[in-house]
């Protein structure tokens, strides 16, 4: 895992971000950082990620809104 510090902590204000594993939890943060996310944690959100794993995790999230799933799907090509 990397240094939870790395974790925009303010989206996960409902768990224990220095509990948060980057892989173990992949869907869960991508999920929550596309959803909630600022630019700020946007720009750590794919300097962390691949797009792919971005992509993927976009297509399978049943958490997202349908208005943020329209937007993430045009500016990620799918």
């Amino acid at each position: 895992m990397r240094k939870e510090e790395e974790i925009p902590r303010a989206l996960f204000w409902d768990s224990d971000a220095t509990r948060l594993d980057l892989q173990e939890n992949k869907q869960y943060i991508i999920e929550r950082t596309l959803e909630l996310g600022d630019e700020k944690a946007l720009r750590w959100l794919f300097s962390n990620y691949l797009r792919s794993d971005i992509r993927e995790a976009l297509g399978k999230s049943r958490n997202i809104s349908r208005k943020s799933s329209r937007y993430w799907t045009l500016v990620l090509g799918i």
